[in-house]
């Protein structure tokens, strides 16, 4: 696989939805990935029209990302991703969530999967075996310090057909504490020929540098990173892969960036979801850009949508204040 340029948005869930991947596309990513979705519960569900569209179905640069624990599920899914017109399946062995990990209700997926490799390929072969779009794979070190399997799996995987994986410097039982090991990754690097992607802490050039650096991986995913800044996959390809740089929204341009992400989110979700959705958006926004007309209360509380839209407009637009 080639992507250009090799700096990916990392699927993360209740954030990375349709219209902020399209945001972040729009900037500069080689790839953004769907929020993880159920195998069986999608297959079961058959999605209607939104939900085929937060998947990224026809989405140009958009991997699926399928979770599961059955082959057949996951076969099934990955058919019918493929037939909606999903570009590249993901496979997700990462996910630390316990209703993920664990053995009950749909559990015992994502990186429980670490912990059994035989059955980790069965799942990967069935996807692999049941589409002809590229299938990719996204995971951790290992469950704990006593299973640093990736290397393993990776190879494994790469035989049974996966294009590139990802590899989280986390463990499992990490979670998301203490700071990602870029280094362990070279192990991933030097056990496979496909392209290894880095992930965990990678918030903007530097760290994107030395992560590159330490795993010797063929590219970067952000996750946490982009929160707040929709641009900042572009910068990290412009400083480490020298793509055009981009026009980082200030002022009047930041406001109306901001005003029409929220629009866009009212429009895929419905006034009064698509209201509560984008309030955790408004909050990294201002997180980032400062608070200098203090709204952020009322931002984040505000249910008639053309107030959000006039405060947005008093809380970003410095050039209308500084103007006054």
């Amino acid at each position: 696989m080639t992507l250009t340029p090799p700096v990916l948005l990392a699927p993360l869930a209740g954030i990375t939805d349709l219209p902020f991947r399209q945001l972040v596309a729009r900037f500069g990513a080689g790839l953004v990935v769907s929020e993880m979705v159920a195998s069986q519960e999608m297959v079961q569900a058959k999605p209607g029209v939104r939900e085929k569209a937060e998947l990224g179905f026809g989405e140009a640069n958009t991997s699926v990302q399928l979770a599961g624990r059955e082959a057949h599920w996951m076969a099934e899914a990955a058919r019918m991703v493929e037939a909606n017109g999903a570009a590249l399946i993901d496979i997700n062995m990462g996910c630390p969530a316990k209703k993920v990990t664990s053995a009950s209700g749909a559990g015992a997926s994502g990186s429980a999967l670490m912990r059994d490799l035989d059955h980790a390929l069965s799942l990967i072969e069935a996807v692999v075996g049941a589409v002809s779009i590229p299938v990719t794979l996204k995971t951790r070190l290992g469950w704990d310090h006593d299973c640093l399997n990736a290397a393993e799996l990776a190879r494994r995987a790469e035989g049974a057909g996966v294009q590139m994986v990802t590899i989280h410097g986390r463990t499992r039982q990490q979670f998301y504490k203490g700071r990602a090991d870029w280094g362990a990754i070279a192990a991933v690097k030097q056990a496979v020929s496909i392209p290894v992607i880095a992930n965990g802490d990678i918030v903007d050039v530097a760290t994107a540098r030395t992560a590159l650096a330490q795993s010797g991986a063929d590219g970067v995913m952000v996750g946490r990173g982009a929160q707040g800044r929709p641009w900042r996959l572009a910068e990290i390809a412009a400083g480490l892969f020298g793509t055009p740089a981009p026009e980082v929204p200030q002022g009047r341009a930041l406001a109306e960036m901001v005003g029409a992400h929220v629009e866009a989110m009212l429009s895929f979700y419905g006034p009064v979801l698509g209201n509560r959705m984008a309030r955790k958006h408004l909050g990294w926004y201002l997180d980032h850009a400062g608070d200098p007309a203090g709204l952020r209360r009322r931002l984040q509380t505000e249910t008639d949508n053309e107030e959000v839209q006039r405060l947005v407009q008093q809380a970003f637009d410095t050039d209308a204040r500084e103007a006054a």
